[in-house]
This record gives structure tokens, C-alpha cells and sequence, in this order.
């Protein structure tokens, strides 16, 4: 970075070069220190906002996004298919029978679970879709430029690179299916039904898979 001398920004200023005496130039570089300073304050504490922001966003557990930026998420995708009629489709996740993990192996092996599906689903998803932790055991993905057909189907082929790669406990497989509901969103949708009906989805499939 080039560096701006006192006599530089004297001129900038528009002081005379007659005026720009000694005690003239003291004050410009002090002044100078000070911008500098300043600007070095304002950069490190942009920092900290940014860092804050990705903190806040993100799941207390898992490398991913939180239900609240999840929220956000869904408020802005539904804003888009106001705006352009672009398709989006949610899909909500529910871990079958995860207490019974926890219950059988610990929590340690319930965080690694957890950590396992997290890992799977971001790898079979792309960048513009939106995956978070709802809470506990319950996921969401939005699928951008997507339509509820194309999302049953990858609803279904996510299933299967469960069954395929189950998470291992002590080198061992420990079982683990969900249950999903997937729902289309709608133009200038409230995020809340969106979920509210991909929830209820979920559940008549849960029940469904019981009976």
C-alpha cells in the first residue's frame, strides 16, 4: 500500500507550501497516525461483527446452519419465488428412534451420529442449497431451483446413502433410518407454515412406516 507523505496531504488540504513549516508538518503526521489508526480499528472490529454474524448463524453442535438462520433462509426463498416464480422445495428431516442411540451407546456416540448424517447430507446436496440443524434430532434442507416431484425423489435417494453408509460406533454400524416430509414453497409464504407443513408430512410418513 502506498503511503500518503504530510506533504501530500497538505497539498490535499490546500495549505500553502509557504505555511507548510515544520511544526504544519508535525501535525499532519500526527494526524495521518491517527486516520491510520482509526481505519485499523474500524477493519478489526468489522472482523469481529463478521465473526459474530458466522457464530450466531451456526449450529451449537455441528458444522452447519442453526433454525434460525435457517429461518432467514426460507424468508429469502420464498421472496425469490415472489419475485422470479422460481421453485424451491423444503425438506424436513426426523432422526427414527434417536433417544435409543443415545440410550444404547452414550451421548458421545449420539454427537458422532449426529455429526455422520450432518457430514452425509452436505455431501449429497450443492452449494446453493441451505442445510441446517433444526434442533435435536430434526434437519432441514432447502433445495434451490427444485420442484416437490424432484424433491421426493432426492428425498428418497438421500435415504439410501444412509442405509449405504450408516455411522459406525467402535467400528461397529449403528442403525439409523429417518423420516422426511417435503413441501414446495410458495410465493411470500410465512417460513413458519412452510415448516409447519413439511413437519406434518414428516409425521403421516413416520406414522405411516409404524402402522
Amino acid at each position: 500500500m502506498s503511503q500518503v507523505t504530510p506533504a501530500a496531504s497538505a497539498s490535499v488540504l490546500g495549505i500553502p507550501e509557504e505555511e507548510f513549516t515544520p511544526r504544519v508538518r508535525d501535525a499532519i503526521t500526527t494526524l495521518m497516525h491517527e486516520v491510520d489508526r482509526l481505519r485499523r480499528e474500524i477493519e478489526q472490529t468489522r472482523g469481529r461483527l463478521d465473526e459474530l454474524a458466522r457464530t450466531a448463524d451456526q449450529d451449537m453442535l455441528l458444522p452447519i446452519l442453526n433454525r434460525r438462520a435457517f429461518v432467514r433462509d426460507l424468508t429469502r426463498f420464498t421472496a425469490f419465488a415472489a419475485r422470479f416464480g422460481t421453485p424451491s422445495s423444503l425438506i424436513y428431516f426426523d432422526l427414527d428412534d434417536f433417544k435409543n442411540v443415545n440410550d444404547a451407546h452414550g451421548h458421545a456416540a449420539g454427537d458422532a451420529v449426529l455429526h455422520h448424517f450432518a457430514n452425509l447430507i452436505q455431501g449429497q446436496i450443492r452449494e446453493t442449497d441451505v442445510f441446517a440443524r433444526i434442533g435435536g434430532d430434526e434437519f432441514g434442507v432447502i433445495l434451490a431451483h427444485v420442484t416437490k416431484d424432484q424433491a421426493v425423489r432426492k428425498g428418497a435417494s438421500l435415504r439410501q446413502a444412509l442405509k449405504d453408509n450408516p455411522p459406525k460406533w467402535g467400528e461397529k454400524p449403528i442403525p439409523l433410518t429417518f423420516s422426511y416430509g417435503i413441501y414446495e414453497l410458495k410465493a411470500g409464504e410465512h417460513p413458519d407454515l412452510a415448516m409447519k407443513q413439511a413437519d406434518e408430512e414428516m409425521y403421516a410418513q413416520k406414522r405411516s412406516r409404524d402402522a
